[in-house]
């Protein structure tokens, strides 16, 4: 793969400009107009993340909010409707919530996307354009059973939205009949932890809709990736399964020692997780179960002294918000990442003040890894500090 990194683009004759504009001729021919509409390199990797998913066509933007807010955008028009899980990454919670009514009139309800017979009553026909959900809600890793939430929107004629940030390789929304996937590449996708990037993965009558040059999203926003951006990110999707595989199981192994140990350890991959058979049956094989986990420490200040002595003391990861990186990322949910949320809002999502999520990375041996979490939780001399389960 070459970088393209022209930001325009010429034609041999007039009259093919003319038709450009007039949409008869486009990528699919190799016609180019500007790299804000269609760059060869980022439309590369949007064929790579597509295949990825098994969706038609796939654009990538400049983060994963812009294809977020870009696709709902598209899909919804002045006085639409939403229905969205409560349990969501704070930054789109907070675009659901705050920005989306006041600058676009379009509005949310927000529901347990585990009750079923909830979401339907909260899907009305002919108003509600897009159900959204996360595949594993960020932080809590409740588990989504997407194909029974598709056929409810889609009985009542509404799209489905599925953010699969937390689980490539580990789920494929669209194989179990989502309609568009969206993902923060900065993610699992990305691992370096330097890179900033989005993707929405879907129908190529949507994709190419929202690069209309009269009506389209992304084409009038303007979320626009850098190609070099693109070329970087192409080059590490094919060893993604071969991360994926090993955040997965690591996290696994840390969360099945832990529970040993009476801690309470929230993991989608541990027999007794709610959503745990859910998860296997939908699951691709072969590849775990997330590299997510989460502990409850049940405050903030045991939440804050669990993540300082296995960042300042054993050296097991570091306090930053992200994922997906090769080393351990560690933060208190509701203090960080969830903070757009309010103290009620958090509850209803099932957000502890002392969850700490964890995305376990894969540097050094596991047994290494594994004896610098032990150091901390040594330290921590507190009679009680974590509860039985």
């Amino acid at each position: 793969m070459s970088i393209e990194a022209s930001a325009t683009f010429t034609v041999m004759e007039p009259e093919t400009m003319r038709r450009m504009f007039a949409g008869e001729l486009g990528p699919d021919r190799d016609f180019f107009i500007y790299s804000r509409h269609f760059n060869p390199t980022v439309l590369s990797l949007g064929r790579q993340m597509a295949a990825l998913e098994g969706t038609e066509a796939a654009y990538c933007t400049a983060s994963g909010m812009s294809a977020i807010s870009s696709v709902l955008m598209q899909i919804c028009s002045s006085g639409g409707h939403v229905v969205a899980s409560r349990t969501l990454y704070g930054g789109t919670h907070a675009l659901l919530t705050h920005f989306l009514p006041r600058a676009c009139n379009i509005t949310t309800s927000f529901v347990d996307i585990r009750d079923h017979a909830a979401v339907r009553d909260a899907i009305v026909a002919g108003k509600t354009k897009v159900l959204y959900f996360e595949s594993m809600s960020n932080p809590t890793l409740t588990v989504a059973d997407v194909p029974e939430l598709s056929r409810i929107a889609h009985d009542k004629g509404a799209m489905v939205v599925v953010d699969n940030t937390f689980a490539p390789m580990v789920l494929s929304p669209a194989r179990l009949g989502a309609d568009v996937v969206v993902h923060s590449i900065s993610k699992f996708i990305s691992g370096g932890a330097d890179i900033i990037a989005g993707a929405i993965c879907g129908p190529a009558k949507l994709v190419n809709s929202m690069m209309d040059l009269h009506q389209g999203a992304l084409m009038l926003l303007g979320p626009t990736m850098n190609p070099k951006v693109a070329f970087e990110l192409s080059e590490r999707i094919p060893h993604l399964g071969l991360r994926m595989k090993e955040h997965c199981a690591r996290a696994l192994a840390f969360a099945t020692r832990l529970k040993k140990m009476g801690i309470r350890v929230i993991y989608p991959g541990l027999e007794d997780h709610p959503q745990h058979d859910l998860l296997k049956s939908m699951a691709n094989k072969d590849y775990g179960f997330g590299g997510i986990m989460c502990v409850d420490m049940e405050t903030e200040d045991r939440a804050n002294r669990l993540m300082h002595l296995l960042q300042n003391y054993a050296q097991f990861g570091f306090m930053a918000v992200s994922l997906g990186y090769y080393e351990t990322l560690m933060s208190c949910s509701g203090s960080s990442t969830s903070s757009e949320m309010n103290e009620e809002e958090q509850a209803l999502a099932g957000i502890s003040p002392g969850l700490v999520r964890m995305s376990v990375g894969y540097i050094g041996t596991l047994e290494q890894k594994w004896g610098q979490l032990e150091k901390a939780l040594s330290r921590l001399q507190e009679p009680g500090l974590f509860g039985k389960n």
